[in-house]
């Protein structure tokens, strides 16, 4: 069989791209008791200059869960000890060559706690809060600006407890611009 014949519907072969390297990371949604979000405004790669939620990459080589990257994601970047059971999986995001890096499947969470973080700098940037009518208006990376964040809201209360719901989407970064498929999401 050839490898063409191995691609998945909707994916096409793009030699460049078959090399890249396949990463896995979590983005940690922290929100306060206002409703506002915690987001890091980063001053390195990747990202440089742009807002995201914290987060960081799985220690794969460690076998760590991705549970347990964000809860030491929040504890080295929020300086809280937040509870796994406390931790819900709200979305998976697949990004085709990413800045034509790198692939990433991005396990994305929500605190289910409001918490209490100062803000601040740290190494990967400022902590700073922010309200969710506000984040529109932040330098965000383009992915986060026309999908994630849109996913989120969306989803904000379309789990079967009120809470945030579930989504699971592939966006393609290759090309001009961005492609985007919902492989998956939780309706009310």
């Amino acid at each position: 069989m050839s490898d063409a014949a191995n691609i998945l519907p909707g994916m096409t072969e793009d030699p460049k791209n078959a090399g890249l390297p396949y990463k896995l990371a979590c983005l940690c949604d922290l929100r306060d008791k206002d409703g506002r979000v915690l987001l890091l405004h980063r001053i390195k790669a990747p990202n440089k200059g742009l807002c995201s939620p914290i987060g960081g990459k799985l220690e794969m080589h460690l076998g760590e869960s991705p549970n347990q990257c964000a809860q030491r994601e929040i504890m080295e970047e929020a300086g809280i000890h937040v509870d796994i059971d406390d931790i819900r999986l709200v979305g998976l995001i697949a990004e085709t060559a990413f800045e034509g890096k790198t692939h990433w499947l991005l396990f994305y969470y929500r605190v289910m706690v409001p918490v209490e973080v100062v803000d601040g700098h740290m190494d990967e940037g400022e902590l700073r809060w922010h309200h969710p009518d506000e984040i529109s208006e932040l330098p965000l990376p383009d992915t986060d600006r026309e999908i994630i964040w849109p996913m989120v809201n969306k989803h904000e209360h379309t789990g079967s407890d009120g809470g945030p719901g579930f989504f699971c989407i592939h966006i393609d970064c290759r090309g001009e611009q961005l492609s985007w498929t919902v492989e998956q999401e939780s309706t009310v």
